[in-house]
């Protein structure tokens, strides 16, 4: 497999990216959920913060990533049985969920450094938190953060929906070409 796009497939770089990029987007919204109900007492109720913040961090930089990959390397023509309609809904539903993404990055962001400490990234080295103090940031970003990420899911899950719609009805290959898979 080509590491680069081709007219008919994605790249092996596309097709991680992409991947990496679902993985984390499940196990920090599962994660964050999790660590919303612990207790002071809890024995996770420090080290779990740290994790979604340490894997939050790595999420927005393969997200900027594959942006720039994506920008510098053509994407795979749509196949021929594409309708205009699913072309434009496809495109809106990416761009959304890469804005809604970087707010979510954001947002964490806010909440993190609200109170002037920095962020620690799997402590190799911290974020400075550049940004705090402003009225009841924690909270404001928070709710943000809580619900963009409620609808990233729910856009994630509309992108899978259209997948499987492609590879199981319409029986095209455009889920095969994200999972790197040969055409029919």
């Amino acid at each position: 497999m080509q590491l680069r796009n081709s007219q008919q497939r994605y790249g092996l770089v596309a097709i991680v990216l992409h991947w990496l990029v679902a993985l984390a987007v499940i196990g920090l919204a599962i994660l964050g959920l999790w660590m919303t109900d612990l207790s002071y007492y809890s024995p996770y109720y420090r080290s779990a913060p740290f994790w979604h913040k340490s894997i939050g961090i790595t999420l927005a930089a393969v997200l900027v990533l594959r942006l720039l990959w994506r920008w510098g390397n053509p994407r795979p023509a749509h196949l021929p049985n594409h309708k205009r309609w699913e072309i434009s809904v496809a495109g809106v539903v990416h761009g959304l969920l890469y804005l809604m993404l970087l707010v979510i990055v954001l947002s964490g962001y806010l909440i993190s450094t609200a109170t002037g400490q920095g962020i620690s990234v799997f402590g190799w080295f911290e974020i400075p938190a550049s940004i705090t103090g402003l009225p009841s940031q924690a909270d404001r970003a928070g709710a943000v953060h809580y619900w963009v990420a409620i609808a990233v899911l729910g856009l994630a899950a509309l992108h899978a929906l259209g997948a499987l719609k492609h590879h199981f009805l319409d029986r095209d290959d455009t889920l095969r070409r994200m999972l790197g898979m040969r055409a029919r």
